[in-house]
């Protein structure tokens, strides 16, 4: 109880530490006009207040992620709760910052435009194409995800295909309509349950004195599955995910103030890492121990869930509990669809103002994802993981570069840059999904590789600050 009470309060603390450090360090300038009003389009640029991004934000990146994901980084035991708040504070926070203000300095430019930017031409295709598979699984995923949950919620009455179609046309609607006509209007109600789910578990755990084990960093997985590299691809969103980085511009685009950035996009992974704080912890304290975990979650993380929160709130509390569970995946998968469509239509460079413009590039998006529904979940959050913590490298050595060109401290991004490099490397060279080599071999391979990453940056950064790349608007696509 004690780990997971200091876990909570030190993400608290890292907002107002190291988050103001970060901040600092970028230096936001408020007098300097967001793309919200030198882009202004109303559909994808325009403003909107601090409150209602700051809660976009939140539900935008809080899919799933970190619900499902620490619940099945749960079986490796307390360890899980170092990853969660180092992770978040020094890696995730500081991965959405510095991606969503320096979106915000390049007229809200999505993650494959700013690749090709800061690290080339060649980088800016395989982000393009990294970026829209990973919004295609994540919004599979968070199609499939919800669907689940709401056809047991319901007891079967429902078909799980009528509720998928249900799910779909919003999705369609929230990917084509201006920004502030379904996402800016009822995110306001799906906050609310989300902060009654998130609360009223967390809540009741310390109440009822759950028995959360403190920190160890003995690995407690009862298949033994290495801790390196499998937990910080199991434990992505709440600590570190590449998906917020297809997010964050989403709201570069309708951010009015620069001095607002700190609290939308780094406040926003800090309350992400403590609903991943809360489930871990009710995952490892409610099922007697992993082994028992690893039996429930034979029916999938949903049913975790859902007898966590009928355990913990009773039934009308936890019906409402897992419906603010429900919320997260669909707030993210209708903004994982408009994200994808917004990257496209960058790449392409095609004007959004016009539906029809929007309409053609979204439906094929919408028949490669109801294809995708067909395959299994497990097999998709694998291939999901790695795609996500990919592009959470990216995003990084982009952050590195911009700090870089700026002679600002680097190191911040860099550093873990560098370690999920490694780790992301290590994963597809052991992986069966990857190349399935030997766990010491991967190893190996993967530190040679990360070293060579790293020469080839620092060859290529010093060229870039020679040539004086600008740091600010010269992105010239409009959305």
């Amino acid at each position: 109880m004690y780990t997971f009470i200091a876990g909570v309060l030190l993400l608290i603390i890292g907002y107002f530490t190291y988050g103001k450090f970060v901040e600092k360090v970028f230096g936001p300038n408020s007098e300097r006009q967001t793309p919200a009003f030198t882009r202004k389009d109303g559909v994808d640029y325009l403003p909107m207040s601090e409150k209602k991004n700051s809660l976009i934000q939140l539900l935008n990146i809080a899919g799933v992620g970190p619900i499902f994901g620490p619940i099945m980084g749960a079986l490796y035991g307390p360890v899980a709760f170092l990853w969660i708040v180092l992770g978040c504070i020094f890696a995730g926070a500081v991965h959405d910052y510095l991606t969503g203000m320096i979106s915000i300095r390049n007229r809200g430019a999505h993650l494959p435009e700013l690749a090709g930017k800061f690290l080339g031409k060649f980088m800016k295709h395989m982000v393009n194409f990294f970026a829209v598979l990973l919004l295609l699984l994540v919004g599979t995923v968070f199609v499939t995800a919800p669907a689940g949950l709401l056809h047991t919620l319901m007891d079967g009455s429902v078909t799980m295909g009528l509720i998928i179609a249900a799910i779909f046309v919003y999705y369609l609607l929230a990917t084509l309509l201006p920004i502030d006509k379904i996402i800016g209007r009822f995110y306001p109600a799906f906050g609310a349950l989300l902060l009654i789910s998130a609360v009223g578990v967390g809540g009741m755990l310390i109440f009822t004195g759950a028995p959360i084990p403190e920190l160890s960093l003995s690995n407690m997985h009862p298949d033994n599955a290495p801790i390196f590299p499998l937990l910080f691809l199991t434990i992505s969103c709440g600590a570190l995910s590449g998906f917020h980085a297809t997010q964050t511009p989403i709201i570069s685009r309708t951010t009015q103030n620069e001095r607002q950035g700190r609290f939308i996009f780094y406040g926003m992974m800090i309350a992400e890492g403590i609903i991943a704080m809360i489930w871990a912890a009710a995952a490892m304290s409610m099922f007697d121990g992993s082994t028992g975990l690893k039996e429930i979650l034979a029916g999938g993380p949903g049913t975790v869930v859902s007898e966590v929160s009928i355990a913990l709130l009773g039934a009308v509390g936890g019906t409402l509990a897992v419906l603010g569970v429900i919320v997260l995946p669909i707030t993210s998968g209708d903004t994982a669809f408009r994200s994808a469509r917004m990257i496209i239509a960058d790449y392409l460079n095609i004007a959004q103002t016009k539906i029809a413009s929007r309409l053609w590039i979204a439906i094929p998006l919408f028949v490669l994802s109801f294809a995708l529904t067909k395959i299994d979940f497990t097999l998709l959050w694998r291939y999901f993981s790695w795609a996500n913590q990919s592009t959470a490298v990216i995003a990084l050595w982009v952050a590195t570069m911009y700090l870089f060109i700026a002679k600002k401290n680097y190191w911040i991004p860099m550093i873990p840059g560098v370690f999920m490099t490694m780790t992301t490397f290590t994963y597809i060279l052991n992986a069966q999904i990857g190349f399935g080599l030997s766990l010491n071999i991967s190893y190996i391979i993967a530190a040679v590789t990360t070293v060579a990453v790293i020469v080839i940056f620092f060859n290529a950064a010093k060229k870039a600050r020679a040539n004086n790349i600008p740091l600010e608007d010269s992105i010239s696509n409009v959305a």
